[in-house]
């Protein structure tokens, strides 16, 4: 099985060959507006999890019930015995 992965991940010189391929495709100047525009993909979808991450914890704390301890009644107290 970790054979099968090893064989599928690209060594040394296929990553050479992949970015040569990469630079002859979309040229020198455009390899950085590119790279730029993906840094501020991964940014925004980071961020926007954030945001989906902290709607779901106040939902979640907004929906608890809130636990209250019980109310003593006459019955639960202690009886007086002097009287």
């Amino acid at each position: 099985m970790i054979e099968t992965i090893l064989l599928s991940m690209p060594g040394g010189g296929e990553l050479i060959v992949i970015l040569i391929i990469v630079l002859i495709l979309f040229g020198a100047r455009r390899i950085p507006e590119i790279a730029q525009g993906l840094g501020k993909g991964i940014r925004e979808f980071k961020r926007a999890m954030k945001d989906v991450q902290s709607e779901i914890d106040t939902a979640s704390t907004e929906n608890k019930p809130k636990i209250e301890p019980p109310k003593k009644s006459e019955s639960d107290q202690p009886e007086n015995k002097n009287g």
